[in-house]
Formats: C-alpha cells, structure tokens, sequence
C-alpha cells in the first residue's frame, strides 16, 4: 500500500516549512510557563516552593504516555502496511519517549526526596513508570535487528499504559492520586495553566525532536541512493535503515 502524503519530498518540504514555526512557539510558550510558573502561582501550603518540580514533572510524565500510545499507533499502520515511514516514526518516537520518561523519573526522584524522605520507593506508579522506560529502549534495541519484531513488541508493551494510569487506584501506593482528570482538578487555576503551557511547549519541542530526526534519516538516504548508483558494490553491502524496509514495502 502506497500513501501519496508520505512521500520523503513531501515530508522534507513540509519539515522546511513549519520548523521554524514550532521552534518559535515552543520559545513562546515555554517563556510564559517560566514566568507564570515562578513569579505568578503561589507556594503550596503543605510542600512549600519544592512543588514547582510539578511544572516539569507532569508535563514530562503526560507526554511519556502520549507519545507511547502515538508510537504503537504507528506501529500498528506499519505492519498494516510495511511503509517505512511508519518505522521511521516509531523509531523517533521511542528515542523522545525516553527521554520524556527519564526525565518523569529525575523530577519524580527530586519530588519525592523531601516528601517521602528517599530518592525511590519501588511504589507500583513508580515501577510501572521505569517498566515504560525500559520498554523505551527494548523497542530502540528491536529496531537495530527487525522492524517486525519491535513493531509487536510495542504494541504487547502498550498493556503498560493503563497500568501506569489506574495504578494508585488498583493498589495503595504512596504516589498521590492524579490532581488533574478529563472532567475536574482540585489545583488552583493559577498552578494548572503553567503546567498546560509547559505540556503544549513540551508537544512542540517533541515535534522539532522529531524533525530533525526524521530530516537526518531522510538525508542519509538520499546521501546513500547516490552513492549506490555511483557504485552499485556497495548497494549489496549496505544495510540502511530505509533500504531494508523499503525491500517489505515494495512486496506488498
């Protein structure tokens, strides 16, 4: 199956369009969260000034998710379809997602520390959180040897995500229940809209990440299709990214 809107000249020409754009909100808007973050939203009575770790550590922790579940989205259209872009996606977003992750885990650590008394508790949020990111970088590790494999490794990895959700719910965990839900939040107005801001910078700065990473491979290939029709040798040794999957995609 062939999609027009994949194209790699459509993809370069709309990454040289809208760059820019993504860079200057995410300056924008992270700006803002800054100011409002510090200057504007007031001291927590019980944590003091230590609860504006939250201003980095919710945002980090929500795009971790929201990545993972956009990453088996398109896993699952790539082994519908075997477009390499498909991989292409995955495999960005499995590098952004752990790094999201990682940093959900520092900030939590450095949030926990004067509230509980230690850096880590193997508490059921917590431990279903680093489970997320070791199935991060099991699905980067699957990615080097076979498309297939990691693309259903991501996909069975996805039973994790309401774990993650529901887990101070199903057991009792020191993690405190979710302050912000789909229908109502009990933080103050003043606190939750720095948290938004820093959640949307935070969507645009995984959009640029991704950008130049989808920019770099792109190019890469295109620096290796010269190559292999200067010197059709080396075409038969080399084992590109996009040259193994584009071999799947043309048998379909």
């Amino acid at each position: 199956m062939y999609f027009e809107i994949l194209r790699p000249y459509l993809i370069m020409l709309c990454f040289f369009r809208y760059a820019r754009i993504l860079i200057g909100f995410c300056w924008f808007l992270a700006a803002m969260a800054i100011y409002l973050s510090i200057w504007v939203a007031p001291s927590d009575f019980q944590q003091g000034e230590n609860y504006r770790i939250i201003y980095i550590h919710v945002p980090a922790a929500w795009m971790s998710l929201l990545i993972y579940i956009a990453m088996a989205i398109s896993s699952v259209l790539f082994l519908l379809t075997k477009h390499p872009l498909f991989q292409l996606f995955s495999k960005s977003g499995a590098k952004i997602g752990a790094l999201f992750t990682l940093c959900t885990l520092l900030t939590g650590g450095f949030w926990g520390k004067p509230m509980w008394g230690t850096f880590w508790v193997w508490d059921a949020r917590l431990t279903s959180v680093l489970i997320l990111f070791f199935i991060y970088l099991g699905a980067l590790r699957f990615q080097q040897f076979s498309a297939d494999v990691a693309s259903i490794f991501i996909c069975i990895g996805l039973i994790n995500i309401p774990i993650i959700k529901f887990s101070v719910n199903w057991w009792n965990t020191l993690h405190q229940p979710s302050s912000i839900s789909q229908f109502d939040t009990s933080i103050h107005i003043s606190m939750l809209i720095p948290i938004l801001l820093i959640l949307t910078s935070f969507f645009f700065l995984s959009g640029i990440f991704f950008i130049l990473e989808t920019r770099q491979i792109i190019l890469s290939f295109s620096s290796f299709s010269i190559k292999s029709q200067i010197n059709p040798q080396n075409n038969k040794k080399k084992q590109g990214f996009f040259y193994t999957n584009n071999q799947s995609s043309k048998s379909t």
